[in-house]
């Protein structure tokens, strides 16, 4: 069954109830939609704009924070809302352009950055705009551009919606992204709810543990020993404690109240002393994680640009201390003879190889935390038989190998679809909302300790076919400490999120019986209807 609407194109769109309902709600009050991705949000965001410009005159703006997302919803829109003019707008259309696409278009797809750096120079106003839909809408906090957008759009008094697999765990975070963009009510489904239950496919979770090779073990105890001895020096300037694991988060804290000292004047010359120990045990923490949770390659690639920082005129004190330092020396020389990987590499091979063979007609996707990383396992992968390997990366590029411009991102997504390979190795610039296709096998090479990114990364798998998603877990190191976290972070943002939302369905009930007491006559007065 499809459905049915004057602006939406016939036998396009399967109805599903839990879409309209959240649309009938979306539609009576600004909203922030929390679903799991593949549960088709932009689906609920068309319902409620065929809904908008059925009812009248007036703009949608359609704000999603990455180019990709932007064509993406775009090209939804255009195949499936009929008789209203669409436009894209982002950085790469001239200004003078942009502001006659505002005026000629209905619907309006952009980039937030686009749209507040045209409101700044008053190139195109709100106050024609009933609807604002922010993708992603996570990131509506700090500065980000979705903020000031919303707060000029308070004066327009029109209808907003979020949408979201994943607005944060704590209670604060999800408040401020209510507040900051102007939203007073939340909906949440998930994949348990009856009315959603029925469309969902089974995703199949599976744990694989590895264990760190002997030989990556001892290079990580030299490591370890040197990353020790810069954390035991600021424990004894009494700028650290030994109570308090010294992880780089801690780091970061000591980092940060240091630099305000020094920004407010405070002259103590050993802060500075401090804050080059600081970097250095930094710069050795991500040497360590590289060794037992990325790889043999990824270790070197690091240490390599370790080097060149310390051998050039601008290279930093903290890159010199750690390439002079004797541990440097001694794991360079245990290096020497060592041909190997970490362990996941053939963990990931098997695995790939294996559902190639059973289902040669799959989708694999393969989520890395690095670059270097990125590149090693598609290096790898490229050479089992059957499998085809294309990369998705970000725009940025490093050492004289170039990113992927967005348009290129975009390009890569669409022969993935199209199974031109058939098997995608992406860092994070996968894990936003992008339409990868209907990919049966999601592997996660580390776990992540955000929830939002674990979230997103889950979710590409499972849309419209039952799916399965591996995540490879280094034993006794930091990826254990990272699936924990993410796990107990999902476990509280859907706590928080039902009693927010349960919160704010007492407080607008008892607003609206408020309203009712003061509008009733008091004793002894009559009402309009005596008189009718």
């Amino acid at each position: 069954m499809f459905v049915k609407h004057p602006l939406i194109r016939p036998d396009s769109i399967e109805e599903r109830d839990y879409q309209r309902a959240l649309a009938d709600i979306c539609l009576r009050s600004s909203t922030l939609v929390v679903v799991p991705t593949g549960m088709g949000k932009t689906v609920v965001a068309l319902l409620v704009i065929a809904d908008v410009m059925l009812k009248g005159r007036g703009k949608v703006l359609f704000l999603a924070p990455t180019k990709p997302l932007v064509e993406q919803h775009s090209c939804f829109l255009r195949d499936h809302l009929l008789d209203r003019s669409i436009t894209v707008l982002t950085g790469a259309v001239a200004p003078e352009e942009r502001e006659a696409e505002w005026i000629q278009n209905d619907v309006i797809v952009s980039t937030p950055q686009v749209i507040a750096n045209d409101l700044r120079t008053e190139r195109i106003t709100l106050r024609d705009v009933r609807l604002i839909i922010f993708d992603e809408a996570h990131r509506g906090v700090g500065n980000y551009s979705y903020v000031p957008i919303a707060e000029e759009y308070r004066s327009v008094n029109g209808l907003t919606m979020g949408m979201t697999a994943s607005p944060g765990s704590s209670m604060a975070k999800i408040k401020e992204v209510c507040g900051n963009l102007d939203i007073d009510n939340i909906e949440v489904r998930s994949e348990s709810d009856p009315d959603v239950a029925r469309y969902v496919h089974d995703i199949h979770m599976d744990w694989v543990e590895v264990d760190v090779p002997p030989e990556m073990r001892r290079l990580a105890d030299v490591l370890r020993k040197l990353f020790d001895r810069y954390v035991r020096s600021l424990i004894e300037m009494h700028l650290m404690t030994s109570a308090r694991p010294a992880s780089r988060r801690y780091l970061l804290e000591v980092q940060g109240a240091i630099q305000v000292k020094l920004r407010s004047g405070e002259k103590n010359g050993s802060y500075y002393r401090a804050l080059s120990l600081i970097a250095m045990a930094i710069k050795v923490d991500h040497a360590l994680e590289m060794v037992e949770t990325q790889g043999l390659t990824a270790l070197r690639n690091y240490l390599e640009k370790v080097k060149e920082d310390a051998a050039s005129e601008e290279g930093s004190k903290a890159s010199r201390a750690i390439v002079s330092s004797d541990e440097f020396e001694q794991l360079e020389q245990m290096m020497e003879g060592l041909h190997m990987e970490h362990p996941k590499i053939s963990r990931v091979m098997g695995i790939v190889s294996h559902q190639i063979n059973e289902k040669p007609d799959s989708r694999v996707l393969v989520f890395t935390q690095y670059r270097d990383t990125c590149d090693m396992v598609a290096n790898y992968l490229s050479r089992i038989d059957g499998v085809s390997v294309s990369k998705l990366i970000g725009q940025s590029g490093r050492c004289g190998e170039k990113g992927l411009r967005q348009k290129e991102q975009i390009g890569v997504l669409d022969r993935f679809r199209q199974g031109e390979f058939n098997t995608l190795v992406a860092t994070s610039v996968g894990e936003e909302g992008l339409d990868v296709a209907n990919t049966d096998l999601v592997i996660f090479y580390e776990p992540v300790p955000s929830e939002i990114r674990s979230i997103q990364r889950r979710g590409r798998t499972g849309r419209s076919r039952a799916g399965q998603v591996i995540v490879l877990v280094t034993a006794g190191t930091r990826d254990e400490a990272s699936l924990n976290a993410s796990e107990k972070k999902e476990r509280d943002m859907r706590k928080r999120l039902y009693s927010l939302k349960q919160q704010w369905d007492r407080e607008s009930s008892k607003a609206k019986k408020d309203t009712v007491q003061k509008a009733a006559p008091k004793k002894g007065q009559n009402s309009l209807a005596d008189f009718a």
